[in-house]
């Protein structure tokens, strides 16, 4: 069976240097196949709130979200390689997961902006290791 569909690479970003190492790695790969880019941001509103009765910037967090996107979606724009963006509202992992479903290769940073420094995978790229829906690359960068 011959398919016109292209290989499509998904990117998780946020605003970390190994999203932007991911994000470099998974277009070269695209360019090398042939294929396309789809670079997912994601956001949530926190869980918790300020015992001190402050006034969160809800939208804020989607303004966050999409600059992180569009810097990174303007960043990859000259290389050649069709890139489209995707925001998503809610966990990043589960953005990720679904985006995967149909996807020939997801690639991801081994830690983002959140989680604990010195961990060798965060909750999102571990939670991706056991449930992506696709092959699975995950970019440590030196440090």
């Amino acid at each position: 069976m011959v398919t016109s569909n292209p290989f499509v690479v998904v990117v998780g970003v946020d605003g970390s240097a190994e999203s932007r190492a991911a994000l470099d790695w998974g277009v070269e790969e695209a360019r090398l196949r042939g294929g396309e880019v789809i670079v997912v941001a994601s956001w949530q509103l926190p869980y918790v709130s300020d015992a001190g009765g402050m006034a969160w910037d809800y939208a804020s967090f989607e303004r966050d979200a999409q600059r992180i996107l569009d810097d990174e979606l303007r960043r990859v724009a000259d290389t050649g390689v069709p890139a489209t963006g995707r925001l998503v509202e809610g966990n990043a992992a589960a953005a990720l997961l679904e985006s995967s479903r149909d996807a020939g290769l997801l690639v991801v940073g081994s830690r983002g902006l959140g989680g604990f420094t010195g961990m060798l995978l965060g909750s999102v790229s571990s939670q991706l290791a056991h449930h992506a829906k696709c092959p699975l690359l995950i970019i440590r960068s030196g440090g």
